[in-house]
């Protein structure tokens, strides 16, 4: 009977670690927060590149309207 029980404990303990859900560490959790910074990150380099972009379209235009009144 105590090799039965011993033998049922750990084929649980092994089912249990073989699931993902299951287990202590889980896959998910080290590539999902990796890939947030580096997309807030593109997204505000693409902002600041739209409005360098912006501005200086603004100065050539403003250039361009000094030049036509001399």
């Amino acid at each position: 009977m105590k090799k039965l029980t011993t033998l049922v404990f750990a084929a649980l303990i092994a089912v249990t670690l073989s699931m993902p859900a299951w287990s202590q560490a889980t896959t998910g959790s080290n590539t999902q927060t990796k890939t947030a910074p580096a997309k807030q990150d593109s997204k505000q380099n693409k902002k600041e590149a739209k409005a360098k972009k912006q501005a200086k379209k603004k100065a050539d235009k403003d250039t361009k309207k000094d030049a036509k009144k001399k």
